[in-house]
């Protein structure tokens, strides 16, 4: 195996010493244009890679950003597998790092101290959190001076960093409103946990207004609860659902990924969507458009949602804009076949 080349191997094939080889590797103003010249010929030549880790640490910035998502089953892999929400929104992120010349590392939320060390570990200039940003998680990095973005948060403490988020309040609304307009009145909620999400309570919030100002008492008894966004538990809170035997017509999801399980769910015990039930998602994943019947949804932009999250973080990383925000994006209802007048 051929020995790969070192800064020394490039100085010697350039006949040049290895600190002008650096000079030109980052690009500092001490050598001719010339020099310069013979220089990454030489690292053309040897086809050589300067060591990646040296450099960040030398220049103590590695131009990399970290996401942190939730865990499920000890492993990130599992989170993309089951929620198509995560795919979109780091496909938005990788597009911005890539342009902005950073890359991207991807970890779980886990051990606390093991997800401090893990970024003091990977010199991260940046750091993207997913989720819930539990108290503890923020203790444990508070003190890491590094610019941080939350995607979904509430809690008061998030303020000190920035923000992304969509108007969860609102599209609980419209999701609620569009049900009460096609003549629907027993509507379910199907969340993931009120007591836990503040996501899960702010689009609550939205559909308990809408249905209080059509006069229709929202019920406890209409509330579904799955603790974890998959399309099993989708599937799982379908079959609860309807062994409720509540005489419930509309449902309104926290997700489209548990809206499309409970479809299947329904389907499976020979009830139809939107016949039987009228159902509404939450986020808009492209795949809503091709499943059957096609899903109504409440629309967010997460690709652009992860785009926003780069941008801002990138800013905050290079110091283009060191204040910290929140941005809150809009939501809209789309229409599609999951849903019908009764």
């Amino acid at each position: 195996m051929n020995k790969k080349p070192t800064i020394r191997d490039v100085a010697k094939q350039a006949g040049v010493s290895p600190a002008t080889v650096s000079y030109v590797l980052n690009d500092v103003k001490k050598v001719s244009d010339k020099t310069k010249t013979v220089v990454l010929e030489a690292i053309e030549q040897l086809n050589y890679y300067p060591d990646f880790t040296a450099v960040s640490l030398s220049k103590k910035k590695s131009n990399l950003i970290g996401i942190m998502l939730p865990i499920i089953e000890d492993s990130p892999a599992s989170v993309f597998k089951n929620n198509l929400y995560y795919n979109e929104f780091v496909s938005g992120v990788e597009l911005v790092a890539r342009n902005r010349k950073f890359d991207t590392m991807i970890t779980g939320v886990g051990d606390l101290d093991e997800c401090k060390n893990w970024i003091m570990k990977r010199n991260i200039d940046g750091l993207i959190i997913l989720g819930m940003f539990p108290e503890s998680l923020y203790n444990e990095l508070k003190n890491i001076n590094i610019p941080i973005a939350l995607i979904d948060t509430y809690e008061d403490y998030t303020n000190l960093f920035n923000n992304v988020k969509v108007n969860d309040e609102y599209g609980g609304y419209l999701a609620a409103k569009h049900l009460v307009e096609l003549g629907h009145r027993n509507i379910a909620f199907v969340a993931t946990n009120l007591a836990m999400s503040p996501v899960d309570r702010k689009r609550y919030q939205g559909f308990e207004e809408a249905l209080k100002e059509a006069g229709i008492q929202p019920s406890k008894n209409f509330i579904f609860e799955t603790l974890d966004i998959t399309f099993e538990d989708g599937a799982k809170v379908g079959q609860e659902l309807l062994s409720s035997n509540q005489e419930i017509t509309g449902i309104v999801t926290v997700s489209d990924v548990l809206a499309i399980g409970m479809i299947k769910a329904i389907q499976q015990e020979g009830k139809q969507v939107p016949a039987d039930y009228s159902i509404v998602g939450f986020d808009d994943l492209s795949i809503c458009k091709y499943i059957t019947p096609s899903l109504t949804t409440i629309r967010q932009d997460i690709f652009e949602k992860g785009k926003l999250a780069a941008d801002q973080l990138v800013n905050a990383i290079e110091s283009l804009n060191s204040e910290q925000k929140t941005i809150e994006m809009p939501v809209e209802l789309i229409v599609r076949e999951s849903t019908r007048s009764l």
